[in-house]
């Protein structure tokens, strides 16, 4: 089965050009470091709205058939932040262990990470997990989750994702 991730930014702005979308491809980059399998990034720029940030989950998911999506934008208490109720309309289990670690690590750097309602979902064969809006952020993030993700992915019969264990080592039992 070919690794595809999809990668979405949840933004008003960066969907309408008003600034580059960094928060997107510091998403990319990191995955890039991480991730030895060779993978395809299935990449969206879309506006704040909860029906299309749901319509563009299904899509990479269930069309483009991606085991991985990872979402940056949106997981704020603000009134347009709405990527977690999106990823709760889409997914038949909700994974919380995977944003109450985000929040537990972004804690140690910042106060208002309290703030953030960051989570982490299964879709069919695929996670989607949400990450916040900032780049540093990101990677703090995905530095605390992502070892658990190759083998969340493996439980729920998606792509086979070996890490860069010079980077980041995946943990799975032994058999």
């Amino acid at each position: 089965m070919e690794l595809k991730i999809g990668i979405i930014t949840a933004s008003d702005r960066a969907s309408a050009g008003v600034y580059e979308d960094i928060s997107g491809r510091a998403i990319v980059d990191t995955l890039k470091d991480y991730i030895k399998t060779p993978w395809q990034e299935v990449y969206r720029v879309i506006p704040d709205e909860q029906s299309t940030i749901e319509a563009t989950m299904i899509e990479l998911v269930d069309v483009e058939g991606c085991s991985l999506v990872v979402t940056t934008g949106g997981t704020g208490p603000a009134k347009r932040d709405i990527t977690p109720e999106a990823t709760e309309a889409v997914c038949e289990k909700m994974m919380p262990g995977f944003g109450e670690l985000m929040r537990q690590v972004s804690l140690k750097y910042v106060p208002t990470a309290i703030l953030s309602r960051q989570t982490a979902g299964i879709r069919g064969k695929a996670l989607i997990v949400n990450l916040p809006g900032k780049p540093k952020s990101i990677r703090e993030c995905l530095d605390a989750v992502f070892p658990a993700i190759p083998y969340c992915i493996d439980l729920i019969e998606g792509a086979y994702i070996e890490t860069n264990e010079d980077v980041i080592v995946a943990f799975r039992p032994k058999a």
